[in-house]
């Protein structure tokens, strides 16, 4: 199948959107398809600069990469494809031959209206507790008027003249059958007064010179649907199928709005989110696997996705559910790749990390431990600095550790583990030369492990007592420890 993405670069590219992307992306993939990229830049008022160029930069972390249309290639915006050009400002004498085909078969006429008019029209109908609709005054208007008016060059737009007495039915691949009353679809304007087409001309033009034989898009174009499938009918097209997904939702059931919640993708990118992690949580934001599982990586949703399983409903924007998936996402990376990753940041604030031989095994302790890559420098610190241990830590009420008792489980510890030659430093000998000090000077767990691993991290949460002390040796361990008993003492 051909799918598309063809979004309008009004700002940063919506979560929203990037659900559709994917779902698009995923739909052209499983069916061995193209993903394409257009860009409907028509409403030139509301683009945005930089706009384009941050939809590619997401598409591309994301790892959505279109097969043709616009693409970033060498970090160089271009367009690839034999059916271009994939921008639509840069279509515009292709959109008026359009127009120009249904005026001259009398589906569509120009209006005159000023928009002082048009605001009153509306105005008068919302008093009278009626849809806003186009009153067809200039449907009515003699064809000389109209021939006079159009060589005096007055402002006008081109609409659809909609045939009131039809019923216009569909299928959608998601909502199932469709019906909409003539009467209660609008006589949508084709082409503004700037000579540039409206979405509803532009994008049906489009979709049928390119072939896209699938649109997924969101619920809020169901009603501009039946507009758009009797345009493919009065130019003698066969339309692709429809597809609208649900509205992304705050918890309070209202729609997804920065108030509450970010809204844009660049938003997560800079927070520091995998794209893995973005990807499965939007790919479930209405999709429903039919199964236990809750972890996809793109490959794996790209063989499991179908729109027969994606909900009507709008589906709740759940951050948690998010956060937990970063930490999967990130508890699933190598050993490897994720000491690579995070060693840039830790070594940009500890030098000493980047000429460390251990470093892979040390990340490697707090990987199940960590969120986000930005927590990994603070995590790690101790290792390269000496922490900065306060009385306040050492001693927790939680764990039964009072700063009475404090003195006695460091003294305890420091002896225990300067017994231990440095050949047998290890995670087990820590462990069991620990717990019988534990058991014979009777200490719970938490009493004797928080103040060992307080002392040697000086952070309140860190990897475990044994794995700091076996990373650190024996030399710097005890050195802590002395300094831990100086300040219990």
């Amino acid at each position: 199948m051909r799918t598309r993405f063809a979004p309008s670069p009004t700002g940063f590219l919506h979560v929203g959107g990037l659900r559709t992307a994917l779902y698009a992306y995923l739909i052209a993939k499983q069916t061995k398809g193209k993903f394409l990229l257009r860009i409907e830049d028509t409403d030139q008022e509301r683009s945005v600069p930089g706009a384009v160029e941050n939809i590619l930069s997401t598409l591309h972390w994301a790892g959505l990469h279109p097969d043709e249309g616009v693409m970033m290639r060498k970090g160089i915006m271009a367009q690839e494809g034999t059916k271009g050009p994939y921008i639509q400002s840069e279509r515009t004498e292709i959109y008026k031959k359009y127009a120009d085909e249904l005026l001259a078969k009398g589906l569509a006429y120009p209006c005159f209206c000023t928009p002082e008019r048009l605001t009153k029209m509306r105005d008068d109908q919302s008093a009278r507790k009626q849809a806003p609709m186009y009153d067809r005054h200039c449907l009515s208007l003699p064809k000389k008027e109209i021939e006079q008016r159009l060589a005096k060059g007055d402002p006008h737009v081109l609409r659809l003249h909609v045939p009131h007495e039809r019923t216009i039915t569909y299928e959608d691949e998601i909502r199932g059958a469709m019906s909409f009353q003539g009467h209660t679809i609008d006589d949508q304007v084709l082409l503004k007064s700037d000579g540039f087409p409206t979405y509803h001309l532009a994008h049906v033009v489009d979709d049928h010179l390119m072939e896209i034989d699938l649109v997924i898009r969101g619920e809020e174009w169901l009603s501009s649907t039946p507009k758009h499938l009797l345009l493919f009918e009065l130019f003698g097209w066969t339309p692709p199928k429809y597809a609208h997904v649900p509205l992304l939702l705050n918890k309070d059931r209202t729609k997804l709005s920065k108030r509450q919640s970010a809204v844009a993708a660049e938003d997560y990118i800079k927070e520091g989110y995998l794209p893995e992690a973005l990807l499965n949580f939007l790919a479930l934001l209405g999709w429903n696997p039919g199964s236990e599982q809750e972890m996809f990586s793109l490959p794996e949703l790209a063989e499991a996705f179908s729109l027969e399983r994606v909900q009507k409903a709008g589906a709740i924007f759940d951050t948690e559910k998010l956060l937990w998936l970063q930490g999967q996402w990130i508890r699933r990376l190598s050993p490897q790749d994720f000491a690579e990753r995070i060693r840039p940041m830790v070594v940009a604030r500890f030098p000493d990390a980047d000429q460390d031989p251990h470093f892979p095994e040390r990340a490697a302790l707090i990987q199940g431990r960590v969120t986000f890559f930005r927590e990994t420098p603070e995590m790690l610190g101790f290792f390269y600095e000496e922490p900065k241990v306060t009385m306040g830590l050492l001693a927790n009420p939680k764990q039964k550790v009072t700063p009475e008792l404090l003195p006695k489980v460091l003294k305890a510890l420091a002896k225990t583990l300067d017994l231990l030659p440095d050949n047998k430093w290890t995670i087990d000998t820590l462990k069991e030369a620990v717990q019988k000090t534990m058991k014979k000077e009777e200490l719970g767990q938490g009493q004797i492990l928080w103040p060992l691993r307080a002392a040697l991290t000086g952070l309140p949460f860190s990897p475990g007592a044994y794995e700091v002390a076996a990373a650190l040796g024996k030399t710097a361990t005890m050195a802590r420890l002395v300094s831990a008993q100086k300040i219990a003492a």
